[in-house]
């Protein structure tokens, strides 16, 4: 395809950060851009795959502490979410239950609630409703000492920067830049990447096992790195 015919599909506004970070290069451009794609696409099945893994070892530590229908219970009067500080998180399983319907069970309430529920489960409020103890399913995070200390609101951290590239993918932003910058430049990508490697260890999970032949996310980003931009 001709350069014209593809920033008329695209629109000019998108396509020029990738002309501006080849140097004016259309060709470069179209094939820069290609490859975000094909980068989006590989680091969103990781996103994925971590999103899962997350979400289940969270789902299985409450079910042990708090039994099987933890998440319905949690809005009922007097549940642990039934608090003004919790309102949004019992709103989400609300809206959640009410989409599911008759067709409602705990493991499709689970698989229904996004990523920024299970995330908000290690902000203050919700993190003291439900125990605080859902670091437990990080056995293997560094032990905190008066010098480092990695705690709930760090793990909230880390999950909201992981969830800011999943929203960029998602809304088709580019992942291969400095952030707001059209240079071109994948240590953005890069750094996500290793804090899932290191929540996947913290975890105990075996992510080289996990994402074997799934995962090329550092392949395509030394790609785009060897590119000419001129």
């Amino acid at each position: 395809m001709d350069y014209i015919n593809f920033e008329n599909i695209f629109s000019p506004p998108r396509i020029k950060r990738y002309v501006t970070a080849c140097n004016g290069n259309t060709r470069n451009a179209m094939v820069l851009y290609r490859k975000n794609l094909l980068l989006s696409q590989e680091f969103f099945t990781i996103i994925s795959c971590f999103e899962i893994s997350l979400r289940n070892r969270i789902d299985q530590h409450f079910i042990s502490t708090l039994g099987e229908d933890w998440l319905k219970a949690s809005i009922e009067l007097g549940g642990m979410f039934d608090q003004i500080h919790t309102k949004t998180t019992k709103k989400n399983i609300e809206d959640s239950l009410r989409k599911l319907n008759s067709n409602y069970s705990h493991n499709k309430l689970v698989a229904e609630l996004g990523f920024g529920f299970w995330r908000y489960l290690f902000s203050k409020n919700q993190y003291r409703a439900t125990g605080k103890n859902l670091l437990k399913i990080l056995p293997s995070k560094p032990i905190s000492t008066s010098v480092c200390i990695i705690n709930n609101t760090d793990i909230f951290n880390l999950l909201a920067k992981i969830n800011d590239i999943r929203n960029r993918i998602a809304h088709h932003e580019p992942i291969c830049f400095l952030p707001g910058k059209a240079i071109k430049c994948t240590n953005y990508t890069r750094q996500h990447y290793q804090m899932i490697l290191t929540l996947f260890r913290w975890m105990e999970i075996n992510e080289s096992s996990l994402l074997y032949g799934l995962d090329r996310v550092l392949k395509i980003c030394d790609e785009i790195d060897r590119m000419k931009i001129g």
